[in-house]
């Protein structure tokens, strides 16, 4: 397997994966300017881009996904939640959906909370063993934090579905499963983000102060957190779902 991190605008961190073996790469939360770089990266590791994937849609920068993808030829995917808002054509994934890349599969797991749409990619290495190595958490869930949840409006409940998306999806997971969120220190997209940009579920478990909260603590304390709007939001958001 091959791996790349890219920090980018508005403490935004992309990646490339995949196979190098068979020449199979996903690119995960493009940001729109970088399209090169994952062009670039991926003829360096010998590898044809077959997927590209938001974990969600942004609010904080334009997404370069659908850009990359018709350069690629690949298709663009969201989560299938994200049908009601997105004005455009996409490849629409579900729930525990698995997607082989060569000798690596992604399997989708939805986590609403941030957004209604958000979800997680579970990642591993077949060559290795069947283990999950890393999880592509989005704006899910942060190296020292979670992400907020009022963008989409409705904030205690968005910040009740993100408690269970987390205690329901991403907790029980084993804890040595590497944790590589989609944006570090500095975002708007949450609140006490560390500026490491890598941990593991167990370091987060043991130290992430929202992780041990009960379920009504933990929609208090977001409450409460709440950093200012992205700059520019709603244009925006209205950019990433237009045709």
């Amino acid at each position: 397997m091959f791996f790349r991190q890219l920090p980018s605008l508005a403490s935004s961190l992309s990646y490339l994966f995949g196979c190098a073996g068979l020449g199979k790469a996903v690119a995960v939360d493009v940001v729109a300017g970088d399209e090169d770089w994952f062009v670039d990266q991926a003829r360096q590791a010998g590898a044809r881009i077959t997927h590209v994937i938001d974990t969600h849609v942004h609010a904080d920068h334009l997404s370069g996904g659908r850009s990359l993808a018709r350069r690629t030829g690949a298709p663009y995917c969201l989560h299938e939640a994200a049908r009601p808002f997105v004005h455009f054509e996409f490849e629409a994934l579900h729930h525990d959906q698995l997607i082989e890349v060569g000798n690596v599969s992604v399997r989708v797991l939805h986590t609403p909370g941030h957004t209604p749409d958000s979800m997680c990619l579970l990642v591993t290495d077949k060559r290795r063993g069947d283990a999950p190595w890393f999880a592509l958490t989005g704006d899910t869930l942060f190296v020292g934090a979670v992400g907020r949840p009022d963008l989409a409006g409705r904030e205690r409940e968005m910040a009740g579905a993100l408690y269970d998306s987390l205690h329901a999806r991403l907790l029980p997971l084993p804890g040595e499963l590497e944790i590589y969120p989609g944006h570090q220190a500095g975002s708007a997209c949450g609140a006490g983000l560390s500026g490491k940009p890598a941990s593991t579920l167990a370091f987060e478990k043991r130290f992430n102060p929202l992780l041990g909260l009960s379920r009504e603590a933990f929609i208090e304390q977001l409450g409460a957190e709440l950093p200012p709007r992205p700059a520019d939001m709603d244009r925006i958001v209205a950019a990433n779902v237009s045709p």
